[in-house]
């Protein structure tokens, strides 16, 4: 019994000291998550029958590299949802408006891909005006999902987000390609294909570096997940299928 007595003290310990130091362990992000997931203020993936995933590309537009993936997902007839970074927007409207023409979803990533760890709500709210009007001036079209640089949420940030009309749109944890790295063709592909479920919410980027192995990569899994009877859907119409989840029988 004593010995049940300090363990459960130590675990005490130490989670609080996690705690203290802003650590983000497993159980404090899992806890999180499903405390905005069940407000619906933010989302990872989305449960459902149908075999449906959004491919999601960040920090562009770039003009190396996002026209070749806007080549290879017309090829696929794949649409997808595009996080523009709005200073990057305003250097490069045409890219954004061939997302659009093209069928893809434009949504917002921030004006300046700033951190928001250490931002004041009306620091991180600016951030996200400055890129919607530069997404607005470029397409005539108001985005209304938000994806936070580096994947970093709390609630102030998605107070913030929600006090714009934004929904906060994620990642699936197992479908982190981490592309930005360069870990790999091989390594990425294996990621989605090994790890590929209905709903799925995949992280690719499309600026940020070196983007050739997100290319080849893209090459691999577009005629394999379409082999096995995936579609691929923009964020938005992925949502639509959360109010219209069937039951297999």
């Amino acid at each position: 019994m004593k010995l049940f007595i300090r363990k459960a003290i130590l675990s005490t310990a130490v989670l609080a000291i996690l705690f203290s130091l802003g650590t983000e362990t497993a159980y404090t992000r899992e806890k999180n998550r499903k405390y905005f997931e069940e407000r619906g203020e933010a989302v990872w993936e989305v449960p459902t029958n149908q075999k449906v995933i959004a491919l999601t590309f960040d920090d562009g537009p770039s003009p190396e590299y996002t026209p070749r993936m806007l080549d290879l997902l017309k090829k696929y007839d794949a649409k997808a949802t595009f996080f523009v970074v709005g200073s990057r927007v305003n250097k490069y409207p045409e890219l954004v408006r061939r997302e659009i023409t093209e069928g893809h979803e434009v949504a917002n990533h921030t004006y300046n891909h700033k951190y928001f760890t250490r931002m004041t709500p009306d620091s991180i709210k600016k951030e996200i005006k400055l890129a919607e009007d530069a997404i607005v001036k470029a397409t005539n079209l108001r985005p209304r999902l938000f994806r936070p640089p580096g994947g970093i949420y709390n609630e102030t940030i998605i107070n913030s987000a929600k006090e714009l009309d934004y929904l906060v749109v994620m990642w699936s944890w197992h479908q982190d390609t981490r592309d930005w790295r360069n870990p790999g063709v091989k390594r990425i592909v294996g990621k989605v294909l090994n790890n590929a479920r209905k709903g799925d919410i995949v992280l690719f980027h499309d600026h940020g570096g070196k983007r050739e192995q997100t290319i080849k990569a893209l090459e691999q899994i577009l005629p394999e997940l379409t082999r096995r009877g995936y579609s691929f859907v923009t964020v938005s119409d992925l949502l639509q299928l959360r109010s219209n989840l069937k039951v297999d029988n």
